[in-house]
């Protein structure tokens, strides 16, 4: 592979059983605004730009500027769409990347009308398949707030392993100190 993130030609979109999974696109602003809207109080403890209710305007510019990451390889948020119903399920993807280690950390968040039905768990997977295939990934993690027991249940369910807990780490949406879980699968032992 090329030392060059952005020569990487890595795929627009790949599927799971349910999901369509894929880069963002101009136009998804709409989307994603109604999808942060109906999730927001779920979404505010633990997500920092959850704080406000966004504009209409104000997704689209998050997508556009999200669409020219991914075409830089320099973050990979990645849109969860329903195969049936074309509906936005939430949203994953690849960050904080180190190119030269390949490692990789998984996020997400799922729409509150979908979540607790396995889009997440079922999103996590495809995506840990896609950076060990397509992007020959040697470490994935997954960094939830020690609170948010459902964020690491998902990383659970998906065969990840908690190496640890970082503690006072981060200050959480409510100023609090906040520890920090840290899972992870790794070339060689989980793949």
């Amino acid at each position: 592979m090329s030392q060059y993130p952005i020569l990487l030609t890595v795929p627009e979109s790949f599927e799971s059983s349910r999901l369509i999974i894929r880069a963002p696109l101009y136009g998804d602003g709409a989307a994603v605004n109604e999808a942060v809207v109906e999730s927001l109080e779920e979404l505010r403890p633990w997500m920092p730009w959850a704080n406000g209710i966004p504009t209409v305007e104000e997704s689209e510019v998050s997508i556009r500027k999200s669409r020219l990451e991914y075409l830089q390889r320099t973050d990979l948020r990645m849109l969860l769409i329903h195969k049936e119903t074309g509906k936005l399920v939430g949203s994953s993807g690849l960050h904080r990347m180190d190119w030269t280690a390949r490692s990789f950390e998984i996020g997400y968040w799922a729409r509150t009308s979908y979540a607790g039905q396995g889009y997440i768990a079922e999103a996590v997977e495809a995506i840990t398949n896609f950076a060990v295939q397509a992007l020959e990934a040697n470490r994935i993690e997954i960094h939830c707030d020690a609170r948010n027991q459902r964020s690491a249940k998902v990383a659970e369910r998906s065969g990840y392993t908690l190496e640890g807990v970082l503690r006072n780490h981060k200050r959480a949406n409510d100023w609090s100190l906040r520890d920090t879980m840290i899972f992870s699968k790794v070339r060689g032992a989980e793949f």
